[in-house]
């Protein structure tokens, strides 16, 4: 049957999986905002944790941190805290003051996708969507096979805040080895809009890709990836490849203004494009170590060019750390937060249960509860590992277009066919895709990119590189 409620308001490739245990992340540190106050551009501004890394292994969530460790990060927390009060708040560009999604949508991946409203497609003995869900738009995938269980909104376009991240990451990361070394020049830094997150970049001062990522992933902090964005020949060339990139994963509800994910006029994806983001990131090995990184070091102090001193920085994933009252949720491994003024809350993340892995992306609850992005996330969670089986996908996650034999038709879920982009030519739903799996490396939960799957049929094992 098709549950008909409709919420309020709405590749440097492993293989293999190990079974999943309970999450070894540390609890969350004392949290605060960064930014200006009240209408704050950031990352997660209501997410962020204490402290702020130079290491060459994933660290181990068990170890304690060191005293002196906490103390350094008190200490610049409360700096960090005085210098940014005075930051304006971030213009409100491109508010959505609608809050019904448009009548017709895009259709990749399948035609009930494109439908407004709550799509499922419950079998018998299916449990029912929670009640208590307000995001403007959300979806439930499984990884593996790329069927769609679920979706409330897929393709409205919508302000995605630093979840683009996650396509920034997946589009350049691949470009500069991590030991590959920079040294930070004031032009780097500039044109980063009032109130942006930052990890702590300082001019003068020499960075590591590897310390640059773990600020992009663990802090959110646009100033790495404005750094990373001109090691890339600068943002304009950063936002070209980022655009051409996700033309190539067909995410078509995507245009890319800022590669940081900042509030700028006509900057939109959707939590089906996020979605197709993330699968493609948690393909490449580095992207799923710095996902899945709970805890971390950065360069506080440098003489003559080398580190002397760090101080601590923690993910700002409260489902990967947890946080006051919200515990980490079983199963996490990243991947990417994110809330500015027009986009408010945003969130993807992958979890595993059992042999069971999947992806979840949440725009902008309107509940007025604490952490409700995390909230809302934890529950499709729950339902979609409750749901396995018993329900027919409404769609599926389109392959990347080079890896879609032409005239391929889309698999059949449903009511979902060959679909075409509201914004962009026809294009054919690719089958393809490499399964996601989950392993422990450090200590730490990381993303293993696994099979290729098809409808949860597994086809010979493709390693491929990246």
């Amino acid at each position: 049957m098709t549950q008909l409620h409709t919420p309020k308001a709405s590749r440097n490739q492993e293989t293999g999986r190990l079974s999943f245990i309970p999450s070894v992340s540390p609890r969350g540190l004392a949290h605060r905002r960064r930014g200006g106050s009240g209408r704050t551009q950031d990352a997660a501004v209501e997410t962020y944790g204490a402290g702020t890394g130079t290491f060459t292994s994933v660290p181990d969530s068990h170890a304690a941190r060191p005293t002196s460790h906490l103390k350094k990060a008190a200490v610049l927390c409360a700096a960090s805290a005085l210098t940014l009060a005075g930051a304006l708040p971030a213009a409100a560009a491109d508010k959505d003051k609608n809050d019904k999604p448009p009548a017709s949508m895009s259709q990749v991946g399948g035609a009930q996708l494109g439908k407004p409203g709550t799509q499922v497609n419950l079998q018998g003995g299916a449990p029912v969507l929670p009640k208590d869900l307000t995001a403007k738009s959300w979806l439930v995938a499984d990884a593996e096979s790329g069927e769609v269980l679920a979706s409330h909104n897929a393709h409205w376009q919508l302000p995605p805040a630093s979840t683009l991240k996650m396509l920034f990451a997946d589009t350049v990361l691949p470009k500069f080895p991590k030991t590959t070394t920079h040294k930070v020049v004031p032009s780097d830094l500039a044109g980063m809009g009032a109130g942006s997150s930052l990890v702590g970049v300082k001019e003068g001062f020499t960075y590591s890709v590897h310390d640059l990522w773990l600020g992009v992933f663990l802090r959110s902090g646009n100033d790495a990836v404005h750094v990373l964005s001109a090691m890339n020949q600068g943002v304009a060339q950063t936002v070209k490849d980022m655009q051409a990139h996700a033309d190539e994963l067909q995410a078509g509800d995507t245009h890319v203004v800022s590669p940081d994910g900042y509030d700028m006029p006509g900057q939109h994806s959707s939590a089906y494009d996020l979605t197709l983001f993330a699968r493609s990131g948690l393909h490449k090995k580095d992207f799923r170590e710095y996902a899945a990184t709970p805890t971390a070091e950065f360069p506080m102090k440098q003489k003559k060019g080398k580190t002397t001193k760090h101080f601590g920085i923690q993910n700002t994933n409260r489902l990967l750390t947890g946080s006051l009252g919200l515990p980490a949720y079983k199963g996490i491994a990243g991947v990417k937060n994110g809330n500015t003024t027009n986009a408010g809350s945003t969130f993807t993340g992958v979890a595993e249960r059992g042999n069971r892995v999947l992806l979840v992306t949440v725009m902008n609850p309107k509940a007025k509860e604490s952490q409700a992005v995390y909230k809302e996330t934890a529950r499709l969670f729950d339902w979609g590992f409750q749901a396995d089986g018993k329900v027919s996908p409404v769609g599926h996650l389109v392959g990347p277009r080079s890896e879609t034999p032409a005239g391929a038709a889309s698999p059949s879920s449903g009511d979902a066919g060959p679909a075409k982009s509201a914004a962009h030519a026809a294009v054919s739903g690719g089958s393809s895709g490499v399964g996601i799996a989950l392993a422990i490396v450090g200590g730490v939960l990381v993303v293993l990119a696994g099979a290729v799957f098809v409808v949860r049929k597994k086809w010979p094992l493709r390693i491929t590189k990246g």
